[in-house]
């Protein structure tokens, strides 16, 4: 049996590594330059305990059953995971009403640990916290991770047990006939399936529509500052405001490379590819973190994005079989919390898909070889943090490579870089490489290292200079040549003077 995979952001690359545990042949399609490269890149990275959610809806259910599962899930990916707890802050007696509505909720549908605090135990916690802040929720369940790393985990596993990836694939069309999805019409072909999973998050609105089912994704940009480590300790938790209907609103939290995030607002646009960022949106952020922490520096910032939200107007996921089509599983509508729901969203797909095999009587039996764990890469920032310098000496050692560093801000070797190019999900842009080992993530943002990444990506890939990108077609690096330029300049020069 063949199973085609549209779509290579979280949910994804969830479907195809937990499928890969089963005898079937997968094919995972991703229109860019590398995994994780929609919203999965750009997003808050947090693990929502799931207090907030309504549990009648899909996506409350699917957030709550996925929260226990990723200690050992990110341990087995190799991907940077910390449960370092969540404060929904609160300033008055209704603040106080709704933390508590909030809190019963939680345990209501088993959540353990939720505390109501007051200002003192606030204190305790968040010491730079707003002199304001009463009350807060505490949900010592709630995490942060890194959510282009856990999909590139999920990514290499999956290929790791069998699976294809085909970047640079874009889906035209669904191969339909005797009123069943059969395959997709791609930039780079044709390719046949008994069964498509469209997991395509902005557009899977879209590729529904190619089978008659009608879906209206509603783009919600969220815009976010991103500061130097040097401001990473300034909050523990990850702090919430009051939530809106429609927004966790704008949050203040460490990350789990040791920065300082702030973000999202919440504004819905027209355009699936607008990630851009706007001077109004960006003091709007600032603005709103500085309710929940006012010593916020402002000149600490090192960068600025954008991530987009693919809600539906319901607001809820969207999980089931095509209504028009037989052979077509959609997945629409994962927004927040799309990413902490990403192991159960795969179960159910896996379920639906072994319902799928047995009323068409294919066959998939479970991998007796099937291989959970990602190997351990060596990063050098991991031993000198836990003071084992003398450990990566004995790596240097062994392969002189990794002791030259080519990022100073984030301390990453040749050698990093060199095995990101080889993982099972290879490296072939700049910025496939910062998502895989954080070179060009610290201050400098790529100033010092990034034509020294350019350099090993064009030798190690044996492509021109001037053919290396920053993120796929469209955004090479080079235009030209000095020589080439200078050389343009005197002919034109000469031709002028001709005339």
């Amino acid at each position: 049996m063949k199973i085609i995979v549209i779509g290579a952001g979280v949910i994804g690359t969830a479907i195809a590594r937990e499928l890969s545990k089963y005898e079937v042949e997968i094919l995972l399609i991703e229109k860019e330059a590398d995994v994780a490269d929609g919203t999965s890149k750009a997003n808050s990275g947090i693990i929502h305990a799931g207090y907030n959610a309504d549990f009648d809806t899909l996506k409350g259910l699917m957030n709550v059953k996925s929260n226990p599962s990723f200690d050992k899930l990110c341990e087995d990916l190799k991907v940077p995971f910390e449960r370092n707890g969540s404060l929904v802050v609160g300033f008055d007696e209704k603040d106080l009403k709704k933390l508590k509505e909030k809190k019963a909720n939680g345990e209501q549908n088993g959540i353990e640990g939720l505390e109501i605090l007051n200002r003192p135990e606030i204190l305790e916690k968040e010491p730079n916290i707003n002199e304001d802040a009463q009350y807060a929720l505490y949900a010592p369940t709630a995490g942060i991770i890194s959510p282009y790393e856990l999909t590139i985990g999920y990514a290499d596993n999956a290929v790791r047990n069998g699976a294809e990836v085909l970047l640079n694939t874009k889906v035209k069309d669904l191969i339909i006939e005797n009123d069943k999805v059969q395959g997709v019409f791609t930039n780079r072909g044709e390719f046949k399936a008994d069964l498509i999973i469209n997991a395509a998050g902005l557009y899977s609105d879209k590729i529904a529509k190619m089978a008659g089912d009608e879906f209206e994704i509603h783009p919600r940009k969220g815009e976010y500052h991103l500061f130097d480590k040097v401001h990473g300790g300034l909050v523990n938790h990850t702090l919430f405001p009051m939530p809106t209907e429609t927004s966790k609103g704008i949050l203040v939290l460490p990350t789990v490379h040791g920065n300082l995030l702030i973000g999202p607002n919440a504004n819905v646009i027209n355009d699936k590819d607008d990630f851009s960022t706007t001077s109004e949106g960006l003091e709007e952020v600032f603005k709103g973190a500085k309710k929940l922490v006012p010593s916020l520096p402002e000149s600490g910032v090192i960068t600025s994005f954008s991530g987009l939200r693919a809600a539906l107007p319901n607001e809820d996921f969207h999980i089931d079989f095509s209504n028009n089509k037989k052979a077509l599983i959609n997945i629409v509508g994962i927004q927040s919390p799309g990413l902490s729901s990403a192991p159960a969203i795969a179960d159910k797909v896996v379920e639906m898909t072994k319902q799928y095999v047995k009323k068409n009587n294919f066959e998939i039996g479970q991998k007796k070889d099937f291989v959970g764990e990602n190997p351990e890469y060596p990063h050098y920032h991991h031993y000198e943090e836990n003071d084992e310098v003398e450990k990566w000496q004995e790596i240097v050692e062994q392969d002189e490579k990794y002791g030259e560093i080519v990022c100073r801000c984030e301390h990453v070797s040749r050698g990093e870089i060199i095995d990101a190019i080889n993982r099972p999900v290879p490296a072939r842009t700049i910025d496939a490489i910062k998502r895989r080992t954080r070179a060009s993530s610290g201050r400098c943002q790529a100033g010092f290292c990034g034509p020294r990444i350019l350099e090993i990506l064009s030798n190690h890939l044996k492509i021109d200079p001037l053919e290396v990108t920053k993120k796929g077609k469209g955004s090479k690096i080079l235009k030209a040549r000095s020589k080439e330029l200078i050389l343009a300049e005197i002919e034109e020069d000469s031709k002028v003077g001709d005339q």
